[in-house]
């Protein structure tokens, strides 16, 4: 959606390894808002985003306005197997019908062969590779691995909006998350993840949504580690005006 940072841009540079051209697209796409002042507020900043993506040698950019993308435009209804029922779907109702709404427009405009995603939007992978298959849409689907700043912090053009003092608070939810890998497959799934909410109540000014252990193909919530060899742990979280989210991957 723009404001673009090093995480995007390392996207564009892995997509030069799948194919002979890469395009991006830059689309603030109010189906996804649940919020108007959010949306009215994200970031904006094309003129640097296509000096950026110049510069990491994107061959072609669509950028179109709102007019030009939903002309003729009627919303579909998907089936997210349940998907826009957890997490991000359960504090944001709609928001996953909105990104598979435009995404489906951007790959009719572009026709990729393979589309990179940011895995720092776990769930909005899994919807997309879910519609993808269901679909039998002729994309290949690759996630790609958050990028982080050193002190740990996923890279988000959100965090743009923190204040000094937010930003110094922010890397607690990747703290958070690490507390639970260092104790899952020793404690309990629910030991785990109070380990992290422990974590978290030290800076009681983060507002927590939500932070769960679930299974890295269904997204469903973990109840053990029985038969378990990987999870993800998920996190949201409120801090100043900036919603945050964050995962990792944890292995046996």
């Amino acid at each position: 959606m723009g404001a673009l940072h090093a995480g995007h841009l390392a996207l564009v540079r892995a997509a030069h390894a799948h194919g002979d051209a890469v395009a991006v697209s830059i689309f603030v796409n109010p189906l996804q808002f649940n919020n108007k002042d959010d949306l009215a507020k994200y970031p904006r900043h094309p003129e640097e985003d296509r000096r950026m993506l110049s510069e990491v040698g994107t061959q072609m950019l669509l950028m179109p306005d709102n007019g030009a993308l939903f002309r003729n435009f009627t919303p579909s209804e998907y089936d997210l197997n349940g998907l826009d029922g957890l997490m991000e779907g359960a504090s944001r109702p709609g928001h996953f019908q909105g990104v598979v709404n435009v995404v489906e427009r951007l790959f009719h405009y572009v026709r990729p062969d393979v589309v990179l995603f940011g895995e720092k939007d776990r769930q909005q992978l899994a919807v997309i590779r879910h519609v993808t298959n269901q679909l039998r849409w002729p994309v290949k689907i690759v996630g790609h691995p958050t990028v982080r700043d050193p002190d740990g912090l996923a890279l988000s053009s959100r965090n743009q909006r923190l204040s000094t003092a937010e930003r110094q608070l922010a890397p607690v939810l990747y703290r958070a998350l690490n507390a639970i890998k260092d104790s899952s497959f020793i404690l309990s799934v629910e030991d785990a993840l109070e380990a992290g909410r422990q974590l978290l109540a030290e800076t009681p000014s983060v507002e927590l949504d939500y932070l769960t252990l679930v299974h890295p193909g269904t997204l469903q919530p973990l109840e053990n580690w029985e038969g378990v060899q990987e999870a993800v742990a998920l996190i949201a979280a409120q801090v100043g005006p900036v919603r945050l989210i964050d995962n990792i991957t944890i292995t046996r």
